[in-house]
Order: structure tokens, then C-alpha cells, then sequence
């Protein structure tokens, strides 16, 4: 006779089943872009460590931080870590783990941006006689937020540095300087690669772009103008290689304001040379990242910890046949394979994909904007699988509500577990009674997912 099994026997193993399937997704959150001042020194550090113990005590796994540049090598090739030494430290005696981002743009001039913290000065020196380091547009506008990769391999810096180097030797001496902790409070380091720390191209600046206007192509240094010459010349197109397109309109037209990201032919993104040019344009965005990520790989590589490199969520016009603010940001997205290229290439040195606007619903979005942030998580976390490579992500705006944090919680499970989220950001608001119990309460969720 079978034996009769009670509610309680069947709630039990229903919870033990549920216990082996469940996903521990770890919880990091974002420090103050100003966790280190301008001076070099961490910004109210006994303020910092009661926050970070608050954190702890909400089940938080860890902090991630900015490494800047602009702070660590004001001479070059001298690095004081000094800042970022005491702030390890303070990171490790409230129990968490840290994520640092190597962090080569400017901070100032994107969404969010709280504090100014330049390129280092003897870079903007040579700017300032040579604007052509940086990323220009169509219009010969340039501003300083980060190198182009233009100048990836061009010895114009002191002691015949390229680009490459610099970055080389900054992330050497972290290492070098860090060795102790790598593997055991810093866990992961992320690369960064271009604007806002993301694999991309400036090219919707906020000085002179607005929600939701398609970009400019920013390709028109020096040095990027003279690689699109060669290629075009190489693929017996030299009519093709003295400039990107000139029917693309400026930052804020919408894509049927223009010739280029149309579909009314002629030379429009879907023809020869359209294709031609934002493969070119993607390749070349490509071929930064892989540079900087090999050279990272072979720093890092036995440290213990997680390599990563960040892409931007540009949701809007995701709809849009052309996929106008992706194709000027570097993304070659208009027959949606533009993501799969970028993470076939962070495989080959095992690093995760950190992507943005998790927090995003398509229903939360104007209509006239065609964004599309819940497709496009979804491409991306597609992509990752395909490539065998970790995903992480992150909110792209702050938001403490359960709304958005519903939406991270079913994509942080959507196509597998991701491997972390990434929360931004530590502040007073964040702390306070409701917002507190909201987010304790999203981590536990998280915890298991």
C-alpha cells in the first residue's frame, strides 16, 4: 500500500526542489563616481564604510568602482594607486568584494555625470595641438572624453607610446600594484573601451545630441580618415574612402530626415556602399576592443579574476528599420547581427559582456521613439550564449522602484543565469527606509532567482 504522503512532506520537498534549481545571481552596487576626489584621496571615508556596512548588511555581495585614469597617471608613466589602495582596504574591513572598472574616459558630459574628472593633463596638452586623438565628427567638432582609436598604434604620446600602450602599461602597473588582493577582494576587472567605459563611439554627445535623435558617425580624425582611405583602397572602392557618408543628417534628426538611414535608395544604409562603410566603421570598433582586451588577457590572465567589458543599451530607434543610434555608435545592428561579432570577440579572451538598461520596459518607452531595450537585452543575452561567454547587467538610470526591479529580476534569468548584477548606484536615496526595504528585497529575490 502506498504510503500516504501529508501537505507539509509535499511543501517541503517542493522547497528542497526548488532550492537545488534556484540561481545565486550576486548583487554588486556602484560607488559614487567621486569615491575618489580629484586630489586623489577617498571622498569621506568613514561616511563610505558605514554605507558599505549598511550594504553588507542588506546581503549586498560587493562594490564596483571607477579606476580613473585622470587620477592615477597625472605624470606619465608615474601611477600613485595610493586613493584606490585605501579604498580597497575600506572595501575589505565592511566584508565585500570589488569590482574596478580601468576606466580611460573622461568622467563629465554623459547621463548621470556628477563629478569632472578629465583626461590626464599631459594627454589634453597634446590634444590641444592635435585634435585629431579624439573622436571628431562630420561637422569637425571633438571633445576630450576619450582617445580615438585612430591613434590604437600611433606613437604620438611621450616616449613613443601609442594609445595601446598607455592603456598596456596602466593596467600593468594595477597589477603590479594590486597583485595581493586580485583573486580575493577585487574579483573582477573590467575593461574600459571608450566613452563611459563602453565599447563604443561617442556619438551621441550631450552637448549636442537629444533623446531620440540618431547620432553622427564619428570618424573624421585624422587618423581613422586616413585607415578608411587604405581599406576603401584596398577593396577597389577608392571613391568610397575619402570621407563617411554625407547624407546622414546631425545628432537629432530622425532617420526618415535623412538620406542615409532611409529607405528610399540611393546610398542609404542598405546599399553597396552603405554596407561597405558601416562594416568598416563596426570592424574598426572591433579591432579596438580586441587590442585592449588581448592586452588585458595577458596581464590578468591567472590572477583569479573575472575579465569583463561593457556595452551600451542604446534602445531607441531599435525599431526602426535602419537602427540608426546603434549603427552611429559602432553597432552594425541593422540585420540584427551587430552584437554577435563583439561577443565572439570577448571570447576569445573569456570575458563577460556588462550590458545596460536591464531595468527597461518597451511599454515604458515614447511610441515615436521605436526603442526597443527589452529586444534588444534579449539579442545581446542570445549572443552571449551563442558565444560562450558570462553576461552581466546593469540599470542604465536609477530607479528604486518594483517596477524595475521586477524587470531585472526576470531578465536576470531570461535566457540563463547572468552572472551578476550590477546596481546603480550607492547614494543617501538608496539607503533611506522605503527605497532601503525595496532593495534588500530585490537582492534576497536575486539571491534566489
Amino acid at each position: 500500500m502506498m504510503k500516504r504522503v501529508n501537505f507539509l512532506q509535499i511543501s517541503m520537498m517542493i522547497a528542497l526542489l526548488a532550492g537545488l534549481t534556484a540561481s545565486y545571481i550576486p548583487v554588486y552596487v556602484m560607488l559614487p563616481l567621486n569615491a575618489i576626489t580629484n586630489n586623489n584621496e577617498v571622498n569621506n571615508p568613514s561616511q563610505l564604510l558605514q554605507q558599505l556596512q549598511q550594504l553588507k548588511s542588506g546581503g549586498v555581495d560587493g562594490v564596483m568602482t571607477d579606476v580613473w585614469w585622470g587620477i592615477v597617471e597625472q605624470t606619465s608613466q608615474e601611477y600613485n594607486w595610493t586613493a584606490y589602495q585605501d579604498l580597497t582596504t575600506i572595501v575589505a574591513k565592511a566584508g565585500l568584494k570589488l569590482k574596478v572598472i580601468m576606466s580611460f574616459h573622461q568622467c563629465g558630459g554623459n547621463v548621470g555625470d556628477t563629478c569632472d574628472i578629465t583626461l590626464p593633463s599631459w594627454v589634453l596638452s597634446i590634444g590641444d595641438q592635435n585634435p585629431s586623438i579624439y573622436y571628431n565628427d562630420r561637422e569637425g567638432d571633438w571633445d576630450a572624453e576619450y582617445l580615438s582609436s585612430g591613434v590604437d598604434h600611433v606613437p604620438i604620446f611621450p616616449n613613443n607610446r601609442t594609445a595601446v600602450n598607455i592603456y598596456t602599461d596602466y593596467m600593468q602597473s594595477f597589477h603590479d600594484n594590486f597583485g595581493a588582493v586580485l583573486g580575493n577582494t577585487i574579483v573582477e576587472v573590467q575593461i574600459g573601451m571608450g566613452p563611459a567605459g563602453e565599447l563604443r563611439y561617442p556619438s551621441y554627445p550631450s552637448n549636442r545630441w537629444s533623446f531620440p535623435g540618431v547620432g553622427e558617425f564619428q570618424c573624421y580624425d585624422d587618423y581613422l580618415l586616413a585607415d578608411l582611405k587604405e581599406y576603401a583602397n584596398s577593396q577597389g572602392h577608392s571613391d568610397w574612402g575619402l570621407s563617411g557618408p554625407d547624407n546622414a543628417g546631425t545628432y537629432n534628426n530622425a532617420p526618415s530626415q535623412t538620406g542615409f538611414f532611409s529607405q528610399n535608395g540611393g546610398d542609404n544604409f542598405q546599399s553597396p556602399y552603405g554596407q561597405f562603410f558601416l562594416g568598416w566603421y563596426a570592424q574598426r570598433l572591433i579591432q579596438h576592443g580586441d587590442d585592449i582586451l588581448s592586452a588585458a588577457h595577458s596581464i590578468f590572465s591567472g590572477s583569479n579574476v573575472a575579465l569583463a567589458g561593457k556595452v551600451s543599451g542604446i534602445h531607441w530607434l531599435y525599431k526602426d528599420p535602419s537602427h540608426a543610434a546603434e549603427l552611429t555608435a559602432g553597432y552594425k545592428n541593422d540585420q540584427l547581427s551587430g552584437y554577435s561579432p563583439i561577443t565572439d570577440m570577448f571570447a576569445k579572451y573569456g570575458a563577460y559582456i556588462d550590458f545596460t538598461c536591464l531595468e527597461m520596459k518597451d511599454s515604458e518607452q515614447p511610441t515615436s521613439c521605436l526603442c526597443g531595450p527589452e529586444e534588444l537585452v534579449g539579442q545581446t543575452m542570445n549572443n552571449a550564449k551563442s558565444s560562450g561567454i558570462g553576461y552581466e547587467g546593469e540599470n542604465a538610470l536609477a530607479r528604486y522602484d518594483n517596477d524595475a526591479y521586477g524587470e531585472m529580476e526576470y531578465e536576470a534569468t531570461r535566457v540563463v543565469p547572468i552572472k551578476g548584477l550590477d546596481y546603480l548606484r550607492l547614494s543617501s536615496t538608496l539607503l533611506s527606509n522605503d527605497n532601503w526595504q525595496l532593495f534588500t528585497q530585490f537582492v534576497s529575490n536575486l539571491h534566489n532567482a
